[in-house]
C-alpha cells in the first residue's frame, strides 16, 4: 500500500500542488506567517523603489512603454502606468536590480521578487483586498519551495537560476489563487508556466539577473490568466516523462516537495538581506566584518587571507577581477576586500566600478585564496586571516538562519526600508508607505497602496 501511494505522489505531485495552493485560507494562517509576508511586501517594495532608477529598468521601461498597451497596473517608481503583463516584467526587474531582495533556501532563490511583480499587478487590476494579497502571495510562495526542494541541489548546481525558473511556478499558483481558480485551472496554470520557465546562472553579473525575477512574475501571471480562459497544458508538468523536473536536473525527490517544513511554513525560513550583494557573499561579509571589529587590524597588516565555503559558490559569485558594481555584487574576493576595510556593504553606492579598481580594495582582493568544502551549507563560512605579526585569526558564520526574532526583524527591515525609500520619495510619503503595508492585511483596495509606490 505504501509503495502504491508513493507512485501516486509522484504522478499527481503538480495537482497536489494546485490543490494546496487553491486551499489555502487567510484564516489558516499563523501570526508569525502573516506578519513575515508583510515584511517581504516591505522588502519588495523598498529594493524596487532604490532600484527603479536604474538602467537596466529604464530600458524595460521604454520598451514596454513604446509597446503600449491598457494602463491597468502601476510601474514601482514612475509615473507611467502599463498594461498588467508589461508591469510585472519591469518591477521585478527594479525589485532585484540591487541583489538586495529576499532569499529562501528551499528553493533555492529569490522568493518575493519573483512571485509580488505578477500578483500586485493583478491584484491592481482587480482592486483585490490586503489580506487577500496576503493568503495568495503565502500560496506562490509554499508552492515554489515545495517544488525547489524537489529539484535540490541539482536543478541549482547544473546552472538554472531557480528565482526565474522555479520562482514562474510561483508566481503562477500566487496568481490562480488570487483569480480563485479550481485546483484543475491552477494545475494548467503550473503547466503553463513550467513550460516558460527560464533563466541561467551564466548571467549573473549582467543585467539578464534582474530580468529573470521580471520573467518569472510575468510568465505566472500570464499563466494564471490563460489558464482561466482555459488555456491547456498538462497537469502533470513537474514530475511527467520530459517535464520540468527530468529535464532540468538529475535530482528528483517528489517527497521532499510534500514534506511538511520544520517551522510548518517555508516562509518562516526567509532571510532577508543586509548586504547589496549576492547572498552566498553574506556569511563571508559577516566573517570579515567580525574580525575587523574584534581585532582592530588596518588592511596593511593582512598577509593572506583564507575563504573556507562550499565549492558550489565558485559556480555562483566568484568573479574573480570584477569591473563595475554589477560584477562586484558576484565576487566573493570584492565582498570579503570590502568588508574587511571597513566599506559598509550594506550601501548601494559601495558596489561601484571605482571600488572595483581601487589599489587598497584590489591588494586585498589579491591576497584571498580559497579552501573550497564539499556538501556544506551554502550559506556557511570560515575565514582566517594571517597578520603580518604572525598571529592567526579565524571565525565562523552560517548566514542561513533564520531571524530568531521576527519583530526585531521587522525593525531592521523598517530602518532598511527607510534608508532605501526616503531618498526616492521623501521621508514622509516614504513613511506612509511602511505604515500602509504595516497594516495590510486590512486594507480593502491594494490600487492606493500602488499609488503611493508609483513615482
Amino acid at each position: 500500500m505504501d509503495g502504491m501511494v508513493e507512485d501516486r505522489t509522484r504522478t499527481d505531485l503538480t495537482r497536489v500542488l494546485a490543490a494546496r495552493a487553491g486551499a489555502l485560507r487567510y484564516d489558516q494562517l499563523p501570526a508569525p506567517v502573516r506578519e513575515i509576508a508583510r515584511q517581504c511586501v516591505l522588502d519588495y517594495l523598498g529594493v524596487a523603489l532604490a532600484g527603479a532608477q536604474d538602467p537596466l529598468v529604464q530600458i524595460l521601461l521604454d520598451e514596454m512603454t513604446e509597446a503600449g498597451g491598457s494602463p491597468q497596473s502601476s510601474i514601482i517608481g514612475h509615473e507611467a502606468r502599463l498594461p498588467a503583463l508589461a508591469a510585472a516584467l519591469v518591477n521585478g526587474a527594479a525589485s532585484h536590480a540591487l541583489d538586495y531582495d529576499d532569499v529562501n533556501m528551499a528553493m533555492p532563490g529569490h522568493p518575493s521578487v519573483a512571485i509580488l511583480p505578477g500578483l500586485l499587478a493583478l491584484a491592481e487590476l482587480k482592486g483585490s483586498s490586503g489580506g487577500d494579497v496576503v493568503t495568495a502571495f503565502v500560496a506562490g510562495y509554499e508552492t515554489a519551495c515545495r517544488i525547489g526542494a524537489a529539484l535540490q541541489p541539482g536543478h541549482y548546481n547544473l546552472g538554472f537560476h531557480s528565482t526565474s525558473t522555479v520562482g514562474s511556478f510561483g508566481a503562477a499558483a500566487a496568481c490562480a489563487r488570487l483569480l480563485g481558480l479550481e485546483a484543475e485551472a491552477t494545475a494548467m496554470a503550473l503547466g503553463i508556466a513550467g513550460t516558460q520557465a527560464a533563466g541561467l546562472k551564466s548571467q549573473f553579473g549582467t543585467m539578464c539577473k534582474p530580468f529573470h525575477a521580471g520573467k518569472a512574475g510575468q510568465n505566472g501571471l500570464l499563466a494564471a490568466r490563460l489558464a482561466q480562459r482555459g488555456f491547456s497544458s498538462r497537469t502533470d508538468i513537474v514530475e511527467c516523462t520530459q517535464g520540468f523536473a527530468l529535464t532540468h536536473g538529475p535530482d528528483f525527490i517528489a517527497e521532499a516537495a510534500l514534506a511538511t517544513p520544520k517551522a510548518g511554513f517555508h516562509l518562516l525560513a526567509n532571510l532577508f538581506k543586509y548586504h547589496a550583494a549576492c547572498y552566498f557573499t553574506h556569511a563571508p561579509i559577516e566573517c570579515a566584518r567580525r574580525l575587523r571589529e574584534e581585532h582592530g587590524f588596518t588592511a596593511d597588516s593582512i598577509a593572506g587571507i583564507t575563504v573556507r565555503i562550499d565549492a558550489s559558490c565558485d559556480r555562483v559569485c566568484n568573479i574573480p577581477i570584477p569591473v563595475d558594481g554589477l560584477q562586484s555584487k558576484f565576487s566573493l574576493r570584492q565582498t570579503v576586500a570590502m568588508a574587511l576595510a571597513g566599506v559598509d556593504t550594506a550601501s548601494l553606492g559601495a558596489y561601484s566600478a571605482e571600488n572595483a579598481r581601487d589599489p587598497n580594495l584590489m591588494g586585498l582582493r589579491d591576497r584571498v585564496r580559497f579552501d573550497w568544502q564539499e556538501s556544506w551549507p551554502q550559506t556557511l563560512c570560515e575565514l582566517e586571516l594571517e597578520l603580518v605579526d604572525g598571529r592567526r585569526v579565524s571565525t565562523r558564520h552560517d548566514a542561513g538562519i533564520p531571524a530568531a526574532d521576527i519583530s526585531e526583524q521587522g525593525e531592521r527591515l523598517a530602518a532598511k526600508f527607510d534608508a532605501l525609500v526616503a531618498p526616492v520619495l521623501g521621508a514622509p510619503r516614504a513613511r506612509e508607505l511602511r505604515e500602509m503595508i504595516s497594516d495590510l492585511d486590512d486594507l480593502a483596495d491594494i490600487r492606493s497602496l500602488a499609488r503611493l509606490a508609483a513615482g
